[in-house]
């Protein structure tokens, strides 16, 4: 665990709020999210409606839309958690990919050619997706060849939220020369979450529920659903003390003496998590300054909240 930077030194009140793994458990799964494991076959929406009649909840949504012939990680927003999974759509994102070759060439031509497709490239996406299909840098953080089997690749790919790996193994082919195409694919990771013990599947999800609505055991929901803070773990911190949270739920930006503690590195501009003393998510915002700058200011706005994810009067009101 990185150890925060210390600004400031304050107390949180235990009469507001709670640590956000004892929320009462409708108010746990109403700002939960799930770490579901997509089968291939249904769409990611889909998904979403399957999951929505199992936990009998007002609506979900997903982040990062997988084609029905993937499976893998799919993160699953629920009823107030579906605006803080969008936050992940920019996120890094890692596949396992089956890449077929066309026609037989050399290893080493294979390993080049992976290499070069490392780094910032250049990609259109596809017809079929939900973008504009326009010119667009993706960065491509590493690519590891697992095995080669004739003109079978297997390799595992960490990039940029966003980048298409189908077309990622057309353009391939394409510098090839010989043709090649997607076979398999599966998301591995997307931003914090990953094919860990937190991963679930549907049928763990409906065995949860069923043991929360017929034998009162809260214990595999709680299991199947995790606190909507997770989703944004991926993100650097700001820790705000109680005084300043009310006013950010009323859409005011974060100044400089309401923080406390914050995660080393921060760069000028980067989006980060603004969290209370007992780990709840407020808001995400663009910092001003670098972890540096927010360290030595004694007065003026430090993050430009963008999104606030806290209910108003979830603390008492203290500003004027």
């Amino acid at each position: 665990m990185v150890e925060l930077l210390i600004k400031s030194v304050d107390e949180t009140d235990p009469n507001y709020g709670c640590n956000p793994n004892e929320r009462p458990i409708k108010e746990h799964i109403s700002n939960g999210v799930v770490n579901l494991d997509k089968p291939i076959g249904p769409t990611s929406h889909e998904i979403d409606a399957w999951v929505k009649r199992i936990l009998d909840v007002e609506k979900t949504g997903h982040g990062g839309t997988l084609d029905p012939k993937v499976s893998g990680v799919l993160p699953i927003g629920i009823n107030r958690s579906t605006r803080v999974i969008q936050m992940l759509l920019g996120a890094p994102k890692e596949y396992v990919c089956l890449m077929r070759l066309h026609e037989k060439i050399s290893e080493a031509r294979i390993r080049d050619i992976l290499q070069e497709f490392t780094g910032k490239i250049f990609q259109t996406p596809p017809i079929k997706s939900a973008v504009k299909r326009e010119l667009r840098v993706r960065t491509i953080y590493s690519v590891d060849i697992l095995e080669i089997d004739g003109q079978d690749v297997l390799f595992r790919i960490n990039c940029e939220g966003g980048t298409y790996i189908r077309k990622y193994c057309h353009d391939i082919g394409e510098a090839l020369g010989i043709g090649a195409h997607m076979a398999e694919l599966r998301r591995t990771k997307s931003g914090p979450f990953t094919e860990d013990e937190t991963l679930k599947t549907l049928q763990d999800l409906t065995d949860a529920y069923y043991y929360l609505t017929h034998e009162d055991d809260e214990k595999p929901i709680r299991e199947c659903i995790l606190p909507m803070e997770a989703a944004v773990k991926h993100l650097k911190k700001v820790v705000v003390r109680d005084s300043a949270v009310d006013s950010i739920c009323h859409g005011a930006d974060l100044a400089s003496n309401g923080i406390l503690e914050l995660s080393p590195d921060i760069k000028l501009g980067e989006t980060v998590r603004v969290l209370t003393l007992k780990g709840e998510l407020v808001g995400a915002g663009e910092t001003v300054e670098n972890s540096d700058g927010i360290l030595k200011s004694n007065k003026g706005i430090m993050v430009n909240i963008k999104k606030v994810f806290m209910l108003p009067e979830t603390y008492p009101k203290m500003w004027k």
